[in-house]
């Protein structure tokens, strides 16, 4: 009997499923023919899917309204959405569609939103939480947007220091803040406590000392961050409920704060047999906030969460050919791809991070373990290893076939660029892959263009410095 690459997803996972199907044999994206975007634009390129943003939006949006009717919670919730894990326009553009409120991290993220002000894609009444470490630029950027007339700016601080900083930068200045509390880190971290944030045991003598009396500042939030994400697990529970009795202490004594902030991220699907219950772990947070302040006797506060990944890691992907396999002794056989895996999925190798990863033709040959191999020189350009398999299975192939072997990474919407250094010098001088922007129109049908062309050597050369001056 033949095994083939079909029968080994079939017999595994449940498949097709959301956001995979197969059309005459070829992989499909949200019901996009990626033979066809191959046929047209040639490979390697990556692209992103728009219409996956607002998806995830409306989803997460949806389930904790749902929640906090079914439980009668009397605080509201509000999205927000990242701007580190990608920054570009058309993505920015495409959550604010979707009326998402804004989470900045350096100085540069507040030219963001003025440029965003100017092009009327925003206006003064969209909240802007600031987080990340304040240098004095981005404090006077933070002051510079105040006076713009962005009252609903709130300043997170991060350190002890940070509102004398401002207030110093600029006497008698009113704002909204919030506190950011540092989380322990989970038993295997090389150190103890984030440097992010401000200990829990300093938070309230900073209140009562700075904040409580001074009629210059607002006190609004209460955030905290969990790396690892929003988990049911015993560390995540435990830095939650940490960190809610901290704003419960704090709200007896402030009556201005209002807001708890559920910093961290939902997970996303980086297997075919990913689960997660999304709708279970909403209910148990709104669940638990109403318990607490039942119990304690304090108004249930607005909850925010700042999504990121979660709203644009899985309307990405990138897609390869295979050059060549090669086979290195008796147990392993290399495919080697057309581009860097180190420059165009960095966290692949920086973080071992795992992507799904698919082929998008050959779905009827058998199928073997291999290794995936970038065309750099670096040893650690390669991936080997899935996260829930802990091997590459993919379909066999002959060199003398007229069609090569295809294969993609998805869900990589998130960080990847900005960690690579789009558009800037890559490892090797291997170039940036075309981008392509893939969208729905009013009548639902696929649009698609090329944002940006693969990097040329003159690009980089221009950048290097070697461009002959006139």
């Amino acid at each position: 009997m033949k095994n083939t690459y079909f029968d080994l997803i079939d017999q595994s996972y449940y498949f097709p499923q959301e956001g995979f199907d197969l059309r005459n044999g070829y992989l499909t994206f949200q019901g996009v023919s990626l033979k066809y975007l191959i046929e047209k634009y040639e490979t390697p390129f990556r692209f992103i899917y728009l219409p996956k943003i607002g998806d995830q939006i409306k989803k997460a949006r949806n389930l904790f309204n749902r929640s906090i009717k079914k439980h009668k919670y009397k605080g509201r919730y509000f999205y927000c959405y990242c701007t580190k894990c990608n920054h570009f326009y058309h993505v920015i553009n495409e959550a604010l569609k979707h009326d998402v409120h804004i989470e900045t991290s350096s100085a540069y993220d507040i030219d963001l939103i003025l440029h965003l002000y100017r092009d009327k894609k925003i206006t003064t009444d969209r909240i802007i939480i600031h987080n990340g470490y304040k240098t004095d630029e981005y404090l006077e950027k933070i002051i510079h947007l105040q006076e713009a007339g962005f009252r609903q700016s709130i300043l997170i601080l991060d350190s002890i220091n940070e509102l004398d900083r401002i207030h110093r930068i600029r006497p008698g200045m009113k704002m909204k803040i919030g506190l950011r509390m540092a989380i322990n880190e989970q038993a295997q971290s090389a150190y103890y406590t984030s440097r992010l944030g401000i200990p829990q045991s300093e938070i309230m003598s900073l209140f009562r000392s700075k904040i409580k009396d001074n009629k210059d500042v607002e006190l609004k939030m209460l955030h905290f961050f969990v790396d690892s994400g929003i988990k049911d697990t015993l560390y995540y529970w435990g830095e939650f409920k940490r960190a809610l009795q901290l704003y419960v202490d704090l709200k007896k004594e402030s009556d201005s704060l209002d807001s708890f902030n559920l910093g961290g991220g939902f997970p996303i699907r980086n297997h075919l047999g990913f689960e997660y219950d999304y709708e279970s772990m909403i209910n148990a947070i709104i669940e638990s906030i109403k318990e607490t302040c039942t119990n304690e006797d304090v108004p249930e506060p607005d909850i925010y969460t700042e999504f990121g990944k979660y709203t644009v890691g899985e309307a990405g992907a990138i897609i390869f050919k295979v050059l060549e396999q090669k086979v290195q002794n008796d147990t392993e056989t290399w495919y080697l791809i057309n581009n860097s895996l180190m420059n165009t999925i960095p966290d692949a190798w920086s973080i071992h991070e795992k992507f799904i990863l698919l082929p998008l033709n050959k779905w009827k040959n058998e199928y073997q373990r291999v290794n995936i191999g970038g065309i750099s020189c670096d040893n650690s350009d390669y991936y080997n290893s899935e996260d829930l398999n802990q091997e590459i299975l993919l379909p066999k192939y002959s060199e003398t076939d007229k069609e090569p072997l295809y294969i993609g990474f998805f869900h990589t919407g998130a960080y990847q660029d900005s960690i690579s250094g789009y558009g800037g010098i890559k490892h090797c001088l291997i170039p940036s892959p075309k981008h392509v922007i893939i969208d729905r129109d009013d009548k639902g049908n696929f649009t698609h263009y090329v944002y940006r062309d693969e990097q040329s050597a003159q690009d980089m050369f221009k950048i290097l410095g070697y461009e002959q001056k006139a």
